[in-house]
């Protein structure tokens, strides 16, 4: 299909993510304090939307702790700066397997399985204007771990979601995901038109060349919104490509650390570089309100 390239374009900033990045930067926020204060720095340099996890205060470690997402929610909310609040809704499906000889029983340390409403507990209590949902179990790059998310848990929680007047986005991380996310508004689990978040590079799910972005690209309804990212140092190339593609952008610390070779990045600094590739592409950069107006979000004042 020929490229359209988009003209409008918003910004998400993944703020500080799940992974094991919190000892190999210290940019990486681990408070909630500190999570809240990187997101704002974020929209202050371009970011309509800021996409918060939460981690131990001490430890670094991810966490679904609601008092923890209560206190980041309330600090971006009470900030004289604007931006879209999207929490992730991700967490609770990890399975660990013991060995290959042995995958049963499991490795307690790296199991965290929770129920649907457990998992959307934090959503349910933050009323954030968007949250993820994975939409599919994937082989991650560790061994024996697994991202597990069936069709009747994606089912459930969508439905909450949908029921609690927040928009899922639609976390996709190989073709037969989009091919899921489509299923779930045929039945009326999604609202349509659904928000998209094509995940490129994330092992094992689709490889960040041009030839796979592009069969996700297409696999996108037309009338849905896509934003896209690539991790690593194909984090910027991927701002381009998914600009050029007809969609919208992803940067952060949760895909990416380094601003240059040898140079770690701050959230706000990978904002700004991303937003210098978006207007010398000609396109304009949206900011929070244009992006409530297109996803059709209401922003909920600080409690």
């Amino acid at each position: 299909m020929p490229l359209t390239m988009n003209r409008d374009v918003f910004i998400t900033c993944a703020v500080t993510g799940s992974g094991g990045t919190q000892d190999r930067s210290p940019h990486v926020p681990r408070s909630p304090e500190q999570i809240a204060e990187s997101a704002i720095a974020a929209a202050k340099a371009g970011a309509a939307v800021v996409h918060c996890h939460v981690r131990d205060p001490e430890t670094g470690a991810p966490s679904r702790d609601v008092g923890l997402f209560r206190e980041v929610t309330e600090r971006i909310r009470a900030a004289d700066t604007d931006v879209v609040l999207n929490l992730t809704a991700g967490m609770g499906g990890d399975i660990t397997f013991g060995n290959t000889e042995n995958p049963l029983p499991l490795n307690e340390m790296g199991t965290d399985m929770a129920g649907a409403t457990e998992r959307v507990a934090h959503v349910a209590e933050c009323r954030p204007e968007i949250c993820t949902l994975d939409c599919g179990t994937m082989n991650f790059a560790e061994a024996d771990y697994v991202m597990t998310n069936t069709p009747g848990m994606l089912t459930e929680m969508g439905r909450m979601m949908t029921e609690l007047g927040v928009k899922p986005e639609i976390e996709a991380f190989d073709t037969g995901h989009l091919w899921y996310a489509k299923q779930l508004v045929k039945d009326g689990v999604l609202d349509s038109p659904a928000l998209v978040q094509l995940c490129m590079g994330v092992p094992w799910g689709a490889p960040d060349d041009l030839n796979t972005f592009m069969a996700m690209v297409n696999n996108v309804p037309d009338d849905w919104t896509f934003s896209a990212f690539g991790l690593g140092r194909n984090q910027m190339p991927y701002v381009a490509a998914s600009v050029l593609a007809g969609g919208h952008v992803r940067v952060g610390l949760e895909d990416n650390l380094m601003l240059d070779k040898g140079v770690l990045a701050e959230n706000w600094q990978l904002v700004e570089r991303a937003r210098q590739i978006i207007e010398r592409m000609g396109a304009k950069v949206m900011g929070p309100e244009a992006v409530r107006e297109k996803l059709g979000l209401t922003k909920r004042a600080p409690v």
